[in-house]
């Protein structure tokens, strides 16, 4: 147990350290300070509307400092409402269902963010280009209206069989995900190549959005269905 500690810690270590992994902190550190900035804004604009009020109030009647002192609470109270109800919170299942289809590769990446220390080391070198091709394929959701038969297998492929391939893998017991079942192959072994055929249909449809062909996006399902298939059948 110890020696498995150190080699995740070692692993750990080494990630962190690793272009991918400082290109994933320059992000996270960008995103930090985007929500900062969002938060400051946030504050300042409920301190001019609190004071709008406390001088409309004290133009009508005289306030004092017991009423200055009354705003201050306000905005302070204010502030720390905003505060509360900015934080960023962990992507989840759910938050993929309900993301604005133009949100969705960024909810989609924090989600899968949130998955890449539970899954094995292969795993993890295609989630990295995983979420580069999500950040490409973002800009080109501007073009495409969320009731488009396009947009709709773009969801399938983010909300459902994205989550379904890693949370498939992790019902797999961890004892068990190396060892090949009846199909000959193991459940790491599924995991990576399901999340391979994920990050070429990625590729695939950021490449005919960017050149509008949102037919081809609706259309052709049918190789990814059938790899997906046999690549998400983690538990045989």
């Amino acid at each position: 147990m110890p020696e498995t500690g150190t080699t995740d810690q070692a692993r750990a270590m080494l990630d962190r350290v690793s272009p991918e992994g400082r290109a994933r902190a320059l992000k996270a550190q960008r995103r930090r300070q985007a929500a900062t900035n969002k938060l400051i804004l946030r504050c300042l604009m409920a301190g001019v509307i609190v004071a709008a009020v406390t001088a409309a109030i004290g133009y009508a009647i005289p306030i004092g400092v017991p009423g200055l002192l009354a705003a201050l609470v306000v905005w302070v109270i204010a502030c720390v409402a905003i505060a509360m109800g900015s934080r960023e919170r962990a992507a989840t299942s759910d938050a993929l269902a309900a993301a604005r289809l133009q949100q969705l590769p960024d909810v989609a990446g924090r989600w899968l963010e949130g998955q890449r220390a539970a899954l094995p080391a292969p795993a993890v070198k295609v989630v990295d280009d995983i979420l580069h091709r999500l950040e490409g394929m973002m800009p080109q959701l501007t073009q495409l209206g969320p009731n488009e038969p396009a947009a709709d297998a773009v969801r399938k492929l983010l909300c459902a069989e994205l989550p379904d391939l890693v949370t498939g893998y992790h019902a797999v017991p961890p004892s068990l995900r190396d060892r090949a079942g009846s199909g000959g192959q193991s459940a790491d072994s599924h995991l990576v190549e399901g999340l391979g055929v994920i990050d070429a249909e990625v590729a695939r449809m950021t490449e005919q959005l960017a050149r509008g062909a949102f037919d081809e996006v609706a259309t052709q399902r049918r190789y990814l269905e059938l790899k997906y298939d046999g690549a998400g059948s983690l538990g045989g």
